[in-house]
């Protein structure tokens, strides 16, 4: 067979061949990996290629043109706030998973309990920036109903993601930190949990489709794939509850 004849054979499968780009928020990272394959199974030419930040970045760069087709936040209030730009195809948002928000130490911590950040021996608390950030807006709710946020703010110390509080704690480089409870179950032996924190609007995580996908039946596919008993059998084995 010529090479004109092979090229003209293959290309029905490039046509079919898509690239689907997922961003996501970044305590997903491991569920969605292992996802993923499974998605890119049951559509055959299909590829799925992430990218995972803090939320509220991730919604920037979609503001700002990126070429995303599936958008999955840590939070309504961001994905509010791509509906309010007409960033979002808002008939396609549907929630997929929940989660919890924890106080956690380096091994050996004495902290028990979010009054004993507040303890002397306490300097550096490590939460993600609540601009950008839902796990910092989350404990940010949290310190300001148990009172706390006005005295603890001189130790905060603000990261990019929630990946990078996990980080700070782990290396011992803070005496606490908040994080979501998933995260903390993926660093066991790194990290201990003090307790769960309360005081905090629920946090459920939305997907949505981007208005401008270039792929938008693929991407509405993706969003589907996600409540169905594959993914969220793969998210609950990472910790996520139903919404």
């Amino acid at each position: 067979m010529s090479r004109l004849l092979l090229l003209l054979a293959a290309l029905p499968l490039l046509a079919s061949a898509q690239q689907l780009t997922v961003s996501a928020a970044a305590s997903l990272t491991d569920a969605f990996k292992e996802i993923a394959p499974r998605f890119e199974a049951s559509k055959p030419g299909a590829t799925v290629r992430f990218n995972f930040a803090a939320s509220g970045v991730l919604l920037q760069q979609i503001a700002h043109g990126a070429p995303v087709d599936v958008f999955a936040s840590a939070d309504q209030e961001t994905m509010d706030r791509g509906v309010a730009q007409k960033l979002i195809a808002t008939d396609t948002r549907r929630d997929f998973a929940a989660n919890g928000l924890v106080l956690v130490t380096p091994p050996g911590g004495t902290v028990r309990s979010v009054r004993d950040l507040t303890l002397p021996a306490v300097k550096r608390i490590a939460i993600g920036k609540a601009a950008s950030v839902p796990a910092g807006r989350y404990t940010q709710q949290a310190l300001e109903n148990a009172r706390l946020w006005a005295p603890l703010s001189p130790k905060l110390v603000f990261a990019d993601n929630v990946r990078q509080v996990l980080d700070y704690v782990s290396r011992g480089e803070v005496e606490a930190g908040f994080v979501y409870r998933t995260d903390a179950e993926l660093a066991k032996g790194k990290v201990v949990i003090a307790m769960t924190v309360g005081g905090h609007a629920p946090i459920t995580y939305p997907a949505a489709v981007v208005a401008d996908s270039r792929h938008a039946a693929l991407a509405c596919s993706f969003v589907a794939f996600l409540g169905g008993s594959e993914a969220q059998a793969i998210l609950a084995r990472y910790g996520f509850e139903k919404p």
